[in-house]
Formats: C-alpha cells, sequence, structure tokens
C-alpha cells in the first residue's frame, strides 16, 4: 500500500542523484559517494545501511537493488581492518589485473557486509534482490560483491588470490583470514531461508537489445 510504513536508502556515484530528487526527496534517503576506490561517504552510507536493519522481524519486507559498483559503494571493513587499509586493499586490487571475481573474493573477506551479511543481518525479514549485472558469468555472488546473497567462496579463496598477485595486507586482515574468522556466510545458512533473486538485467540482455 502507497501508506505501508517505508524507509531506505540508496548509494550512487557522485554526480548520479537527479536534482529534482535533490530539491524534492522522498521516503528514500538518496545519497553519493565515491566509486571505484571507496571513499567516507560509502562507509557511512554502508554503516547507515546496516542501521536500518536493526529490529527487523518475520513480517517486514526488505528490497534490494545491487548493481555494478557495489563493492566500492558499501565500504564498512571487517573488524580490526582500518578503513585506510581497506582502500590500499581496493586499489592494490584494481591494479593488479585480478578479475573482478577474485578482486571481490577478497573484499567479501575483509568486509562487514558484503558475502551476504547485509541480507543474515536483515533476517528472519524476508529480502527480495533484484540484481542488474557487469560480470561475466552473471552470478549473484560476484555482482557487487553478493551483499544479500550466501557466499560459496572461503577465506582460504581470498589468501590464494593475494598470494597470486602479490598484495600485501595488514598483520590484522591476515589473522583474519588465517583464523577463519572473517569467513562470510554459506549458502546452508537457514537466515536466507524464504529469500528471493531476481536477475532484470545483464550485459547478454543489453547487447541484444
Amino acid at each position: 500500500p502507497a501508506d505501508a510504513p517505508m524507509s531506505g536508502q540508496v548509494v550512487t556515484r557522485y554526480g548520479h542523484v537527479p536534482p529534482a530528487y535533490k530539491a524534492a526527496p522522498g521516503r528514500i534517503e538518496v545519497v553519493e559517494a565515491a566509486h571505484p576506490v571507496p571513499d567516507e561517504a560509502g562507509r557511512h552510507a554502508a554503516k547507515r545501511i546496516l542501521g536500518l536493519t536493526e529490529g527487523l522481524g518475520v513480517d517486514d519486507l526488505v528490497l534490494c537493488l545491487i548493481s555494478g559498483g557495489a563493492s566500492a559503494l558499501l565500504a564498512l571493513p571487517a573488524t580490526g581492518v582500518t578503513f585506510e587499509q581497506k582502500q590500499a586493499i581496493n586499489k592494490a586490487l584494481l591494479k593488479s589485473g585480478a578479475a573482478i571475481d577474485e578482486m571481490n573474493c577478497v573484499r567479501k573477506h575483509l568486509s562487514a557486509i558484503k558475502g551476504g551479511r547485509l541480507a543474515a543481518r536483515c533476517a528472519p525479514a524476508r529480502v527480495v534482490t533484484l540484481l542488474i549485472s557487469d560480470v561475466p558469468g552473471d552470478s549473484p555472488e560476484v555482482i557487487g560483491s553478493g551483499p544479500t546473497v550466501p557466499d560459496s567462496s572461503s577465506c582460504a579463496d581470498a589468501l590464494r588470490i593475494l598470494q597470486r598477485y602479490g598484495i600485501l595486507i595488514p598483520a590484522a586482515a591476515r589473522a583474519g583470514l588465517d583464523s577463519g574468522d572473517f569467513e562470510s556466510p554459506k549458502p546452508h545458512d537457514t537466515r536466507f531461508n524464504g529469500n528471493q533473486v531476481h536477475m532484470i538485467a545483464t550485459p547478454r540482455q543489453s547487447l541484444e537489445a
């Protein structure tokens, strides 16, 4: 219903909020942040979005639109990893020549919101995700580092990728990966039960159109 309680936030790149919406914002807050290297605005937006998940119940519906770019725009480091360290690792990944799925595997395991963690925080509410793909193969786990879908990759995978490209990371980040403390929620996690994922646009669909 049009009068149903609704709140939310959208985070997009700088210069991408329509002037009309800035002049007369609706019930959904829209903010801008940096891409492809995250900034403080993205960190604040990620914290705000996680905050919106507090107190959700079984009768709540969470609608998430995830597109390419979310890896940078939703920047919230794992416990013990500073934001500056996360920025440096992100820059190193971008320069390394790693494939997007490799970069996002590392990002997921050094994050407090990616790799299914956002949806896990929403439980027991139902989460419906609408995806716009920008990656080969259109895997929901890779698009935007999969904040709302369970993750089949592991901390060990992230460590192998870092080693493959010679990327050094701080001691706290390595300790979290080595110990498995930074492991992401997996497909068998019951917190994802009842959630839905819909692919609404892909590169192939765009080419065919």
